[in-house]
C-alpha cells in the first residue's frame, strides 16, 4: 500500500476526476466516467483508516468532527500537484473517502464547452441566478468560470461562500473574499447574512439548502446584489417548484411573487459520456422574460418548458435540444441521448426523423 499522497499523484497523472478509498475495495479512480483500480490489493479497514488519517494530517484539520458525526467535507492543496476536495465518511464501521481532483488554475470556459449565453451571467449587476443539476454535473466548474469572468472584467467585491472551496481565485479587477464552511463560518445562512454588511456586488452561495438560506438569498437579490447559487435539481420548472415547496403553504404565493421579481436566469446542466470516451456538457438555459414571470406568479410552472422551446431568439435552449445537438454533432450515442433526455419519447421522435 502506498501513501495517500502517492495515490493522489497517480490520480492527477492519469487525469482522473476522483479517487476512492473504501475498505473492502482496491484504491480506485474515476477516469472518463469509468472507475478503475489503482492497486491490485483490497484495502482492510485499518489500511483505509491510515489513509484517511493521512488526509487530515495533510490538511492540518482536526479529525474530531468526523469521528463524532461520521462524515466531513474539506479541501486541501498539494504544492506542485493540484487542489483536492475531500469527503470523508464511515461505511460498515470503517473509514472511507472520496477525493475530487481540482486543478490549481481556473478552467477555460471555451475548452469546457460552456455556452457564451451562460457566460453572460457575469454581466448582470443584480438579481438571482441559479445553476442546477446532479452532483458531478459540472456546476462548480461553470460557477468558477463565471466568477473568473467577473473578476477579469469588473471592479467589484465578490464574496463566495462554499463547502468546501474548490477553485482558488486571485484578485484581478475585483476583490474576492472566499469563505469556507466550518473553517471561516458556521453556516451558509450566517455567512450570507454577514455578507450583506461587507459591501458585496456579487455573492456566490455554494448551495441553497434550506428555507432560511433561500429566503436570505432572495432578500439579498432584492436589495441590489447579484446572487448566484446552486440546487440539485434538473430543469427550470423543477427548480422553481423545489424552491416554492420549501416554504409553508401560507407563504407560497408571496414567494412566487418575490421569485418572479428577483430571478433572472436558471441554467441546468449535466455531463454526458461521449463516443470518444470523454464527457460533454448539455445545458438548459431559461431567462425570465415577461411570459415566464407571469407563469411563476400565477403558478403555471408546467407551461415554462414550452416557452423555453420557442424562445431560442432570446438565448434560451431546452435540455433535450442541447442533447440533440450533441447527438447530431456525432459526440454521443443515441442511447446516451435518450437516457439523459427530459422527455425521451419526444426526443425519440426527433431522432427517428
Amino acid at each position: 500500500m502506498e501513501s495517500i499522497e502517492a495515490y493522489m499523484k497517480r490520480a492527477v497523472d492519469e487525469t482522473a476526476s476522483d479517487l476512492f478509498v473504501v475498505a473492502g475495495q482496491t484504491v480506485s479512480m474515476k477516469k472518463e466516467g469509468e472507475i478503475v483500480p489503482i492497486d491490485s490489493e483490497r484495502l482492510m479497514p485499518d489500511a483505509s483508516e491510515k489513509l484517511v488519517r493521512e488526509l487530515y494530517g495533510m490538511a492540518r484539520r482536526p479529525i474530531d468532527r468526523y469521528l463524532s458525526v461520521g462524515d466531513d467535507d474539506f479541501s486541501l492543496s498539494v504544492k506542485g500537484l493540484a487542489r483536492f476536495r475531500v469527503n470523508t465518511y464511515r461505511q460498515r464501521g470503517s473509514m472511507a473517502a472520496v477525493i475530487r481532483v481540482v486543478s490549481f488554475g481556473i478552467p477555460d470556459w471555451q475548452e469546457k464547452d460552456i455556452p457564451e449565453e451562460v457566460m453572460k451571467i457575469a454581466q448582470l449587476s443584480r438579481g438571482m441566478v441559479l445553476v442546477t443539476g446532479p452532483a458531478g454535473g459540472g456546476k462548480s466548474t461553470t460557477l468558477a468560470c463565471v466568477v473568473d469572468a467577473v473578476n477579469r472584467n469588473r471592479n467589484a467585491h465578490i464574496i463566495t461562500i462554499e463547502d468546501p472551496i474548490e477553485y482558488l481565485h486571485r484578485n484581478q479587477q475585483s476583490i474576492i473574499s472566499q469563505r469556507e464552511l466550518s473553517m471561516d463560518t458556521s453556516s451558509y445562512v450566517t455567512a450570507l447574512r454577514a455578507s450583506l454588511r461587507q459591501a458585496p456586488d456579487v455573492i456566490l452561495l455554494g448551495e441553497m439548502r434550506d428555507l432560511d438560506t433561500i429566503q436570505t438569498a432572495m432578500t439579498a437579490a432584492e436589495t441590489g446584489h447579484l446572487v448566484i447559487s446552486t440546487l440539485h435539481t434538473l430543469g427550470a420548472a423543477n427548480t422553481i417548484d423545489r424552491i416554492i415547496d420549501v416554504f409553508p403553504p401560507v407563504q407560497q404565493q408571496q414567494i412566487r411573487i418575490q421569485l418572479a421579481q428577483v430571478l433572472k436566469t436558471i441554467i441546468s446542466q449535466q455531463l454526458l459520456p461521449t463516443i470518444s470516451g470523454g464527457l460533454a456538457p448539455a445545458f438548459e438555459i431559461m431567462h425570465l422574460n415577461n411570459a415566464v414571470r407571469s407563469m411563476v406568479r400565477d403558478s403555471r410552472i408546467h407551461q415554462i418548458d414550452s416557452v423555453i422551446q420557442t424562445s431560442a431568439a432570446e438565448g434560451m435552449i431546452s435540455m433535450d435540444e442541447s442533447i440533440l445537438r450533441l447527438y447530431k454533432a456525432g459526440r454521443i450515442t443515441r442511447e446516451t441521448a435518450l437516457y439523459h433526455a427530459m422527455n425521451p419519447d419526444q426526443l425519440q421522435r426527433k431522432l427517428g426523423r
